[in-house]
């Protein structure tokens, strides 16, 4: 009968210990083969296998249950902690019919078509970056060229003031929004910053909504404005956090894209020759660094009733972890699934999520990574990093990326 044999148990682990955050590629094979969909001593399953986490992403018998989780983590009074409050009325965090109301007021501005018009302006910002730093023969790869696009890209799609921007730029780089989604609990002193940091957000956002009431402009801070004061069922405080929320999400997957994908490439030489020989891989290129190591590592979900994955059966409650880095390395779905290969056919990255959580950015980001590469490769031939072997990588889980990459040319 299903479930009702259990499965060798992985031996204890540290999602955040160094070891693990370097590489957590060989626990997620590890797992896949013990147990695709195991029950951890914390109560929550972690999916491993491809097309179970397909399945748990697309099927309306999962959701989000933010508050149920956030209690589980924190206790009883998580909700009093400012942060984990904010987060609970991100879009992201909800279920229909909020989340569709949500959503629904800021998905037009990121279309396919409103995307593709963005490219000459995305080109503008990459080169601009390059011209900047190119004389110095050196750079910090995520502080100086990764950090600057995306976030002056979302800065201008938010209607965010010039003379704001380089504060920005320095909160996303020192933020670390990913220890907020890590399924291990923050530290009190963890939490205690992470409270700071987003009361001085919403104090900000704020006042950038009382500036575009009294200036309206086109962008999508003004629209979401006029939503509110028409009336679209959007409070102050919901618009606040999902602001917050677009910020944040608007740079973290295309950083940590440019970062990852570049050392990938480094660390694997003829496929960085490959791609310098033949730029017009770029596109496909972005969809394997995507799949090879993602950004985003982990989503979850709540089972709202019984329901049948795979031969399990998860129970109504339960809440499960999709590690989309596992999955998007499952030999059943791609052959040789740790090893790069920029001119693998039919690509399908985890990467962005599924179903109606799917990221709302993914389609920008593809094409910020793919100029980003792209123009670095071709202006700075020469463009060497200084330690692939052993990088920084921040010290979190669910977001997965480079603190830093020194490079030279």
């Amino acid at each position: 009968m299903p479930d009702t044999v259990p499965a060798p148990s992985p031996p204890a682990f540290n999602p955040l210990s160094p070891e693990f955050i370097r590489d957590p590629y060989p626990y997620y094979r590890m797992l896949r083969g013990l147990d695709p969909l195991w029950r951890s001593p914390f109560g929550y399953r972690l999916a491993s296998r491809h097309a179970d986490i397909a399945v748990i992403l697309r099927d309306k018998k999962f959701g989000k249950d933010y508050a149920g989780r956030i209690r589980a983590r924190y206790g009883d009074d998580a909700m009093k902690e400012p942060v984990l409050r904010h987060m609970g009325l991100w879009m992201l965090s909800q279920d229909p019919p909020d989340h569709t109301r949500l959503r629904g007021l800021v998905v037009k501005a990121f279309t396919a078509r409103r995307v593709a018009d963005m490219r000459p302006r995305i080109q503008a910002i990459v080169d601009a970056s390059i011209d900047r730093i190119e004389p110095d023969g050196a750079m910090d790869v995520i502080k100086d060229f990764a950090f600057r696009l995306p976030v002056t890209v979302i800065c201008e799609m938010l209607g965010i003031p010039d003379s704001d921007r380089d504060n920005f730029f320095e909160q996303a780089r020192d933020a670390d929004g990913g220890r907020l989604l890590d399924p291990v609990p923050m530290t009190r002193e963890e939490l205690d910053k992470a409270n700071e940091r987003s009361l001085a957000a919403l104090d900000y956002f704020r006042h950038l909504f009382a500036l575009r009431r009294a200036e309206p402009g086109d962008d999508l801070t003004s629209q979401l404005v006029q939503a509110e004061e028409e009336g679209q069922k959007l409070t102050e405080d919901e618009l606040v956090a999902n602001i917050n929320l677009l910020f944040g999400a608007g740079h973290e997957t295309t950083v940590n894209l440019i970062g990852n994908g570049l050392l990938a490439l480094y660390r694997n030489p003829d496929q960085l020759r490959l791609l310098r020989e033949r730029p017009e891989l770029t596109a496909n290129a972005v969809e394997e660094l995507l799949r090879y190591d993602s950004s985003v590592q982990l989503t979850g979900r709540t089972a709202l009733e019984d329901v049948a994955v795979g031969n399990v059966t998860i129970a109504k409650g339960e809440s499960v972890l999709c590690l989309l880095g596992a999955g998007n390395r499952d030999p059943e779905i791609y052959a040789e699934p740790d090893r790069l290969d920029i001119m693998r056919e039919k690509i399908e990255p985890l990467s962005f999520g599924g179903g109606i959580h799917f990221c709302l950015g993914a389609q920008l980001a593809r094409l910020e990574g793919e100029i980003a590469i792209a123009t670095l490769l071709r202006r700075l031939p020469g463009l060497q990093l200084d330690d692939i072997e052993t990088p920084e990588w921040r010290p979190t889980f669910v977001l997965r990326g480079l603190l830093r990459m020194p490079a030279h040319w």
